[in-house]
């Protein structure tokens, strides 16, 4: 293992995080920690992941789509970012590319991902 992969797996333990195992097309549920004021509480971002970039490293980010009153809406989370309370995953969803910038001229029925009901989760992998 280079120095540099060695570093930074020493930064991810550090964090401690655990980051489920996800991929373009799925949709999962962000828990954002949000402050107002003085006060902190979390708010959950639920959308489609479109994509994922820079892998599972520490720099690694995803973009999640949802569509909000009629309106698509895209936000980009940094993967080990301490405002991201937790990462769940609703359902899987079978696409066969990386990167599903297509949605974003898409709507309603045509918009939709099927759902895959054979996932196997990656082994040793997370």
């Amino acid at each position: 293992m280079n120095l540099i992969a060695q570093i930074e797996a020493e930064q991810i333990a550090s964090l401690g995080k655990e980051i489920p195992d996800f991929k373009a097309g799925d949709t999962i549920r962000v828990g954002y920690k949000v402050t107002e004021g003085s006060r902190t509480r979390v708010q959950n971002y639920e959308g489609v992941c479109i994509s994922r970039k820079n892998g599972k490293g520490i720099s690694g980010s995803f973009t999640v789509r949802k569509i909000s009153f009629g309106e698509g809406v895209e936000r980009v989370f940094p993967l080990f970012s301490t405002n991201i309370e937790s990462i769940t995953v609703v359902r899987r969803g079978r696409v066969r590319r990386a990167k599903l910038y297509y949605l974003r001229s898409r709507r309603g029925k045509s918009a939709r991902i099927a759902e895959d009901v054979n996932y196997k989760p990656l082994k040793g992998k997370a």
